[in-house]
């Protein structure tokens, strides 16, 4: 799975919300296995579909429309990813196609298991977000959007506005290289085993009762 991010300009679509929770972005009865594959069909399956099981799509529901067709941005409100904790949630916006979500705020679990998987999270000003759902609602059209994380911006495709945002030096790092826990974690392979030495000369009885089991 690609994690990078430098420049996205993609299709948008707006969920007009606050508070949307994880369960509305992905249904408990959704979520069959631990994987992160074959979760995009459940991805707002309680609004996309008229019944869960007959998957006939409801044809107002945003992510169902033909000006949404492969959407790489989606734009909300505040609290967006509240409620639980399941990465699925986010695995499922993933494979469904987003690689970048605007909200006025984040539950901060989910924020972080955007960043871990490859999802910007940008947080913008209530006044910016609705000045986006606006030009979405002109003439229901085409919107299409420029993020620049190196820049720190998203501006509308062709237009001279531009919406700046903040981000976290470690979490713009990560996701700029497409690293991810584990290989920023390996970056400080030999200041650990250095560590380890060192402590190992210290407290030399810690190990000892590792490897025994006690």
């Amino acid at each position: 799975m690609n994690r990078q991010i430098t420049r996205l300009q993609g299709i948008t679509a707006c969920l007009p919300f606050d508070n949307i929770d994880t369960d509305q972005i992905i249904p408990s009865r959704e979520m069959k296995s631990t994987s992160k594959t074959d979760l995009a069909a459940g991805l707002f399956a309680g609004w996309r579909y008229v019944s869960a099981e007959s998957r006939q799509c409801d044809p107002d529901f945003v992510l169902n429309q033909a000006r949404c067709d492969g959407a790489s941005i989606l734009v909300s409100r505040s609290n967006f990813g509240c409620g639980s904790s399941r990465e699925h949630a986010v695995w499922a916006l993933r494979e469904f196609g987003f690689r970048c979500i605007v909200a006025a705020s984040f539950s901060q679990i989910f924020f972080r298991n955007c960043i871990n998987n490859g999802i910007l999270p940008v947080v913008l000003p209530a006044a910016a977000i609705g000045q986006i759902e606006a030009l979405f609602a002109h003439d229901n059209s085409v919107l299409q959007l420029v993020v620049d994380l190196p820049e720190q911006a998203i501006s509308p495709a062709g237009a001279a506005s531009v919406w700046a945002f903040d981000i976290e030096a470690s979490d713009k790092a990560a996701l700029m290289t497409g690293r991810d826990p584990i290989a920023v974690t390996l970056e400080s392979d030999s200041d650990i085993r250095a560590f380890i030495a060192r402590d190992l000369e210290r407290r030399p009885w810690i190990y000892s009762q590792a490897r025994s089991g006690t």
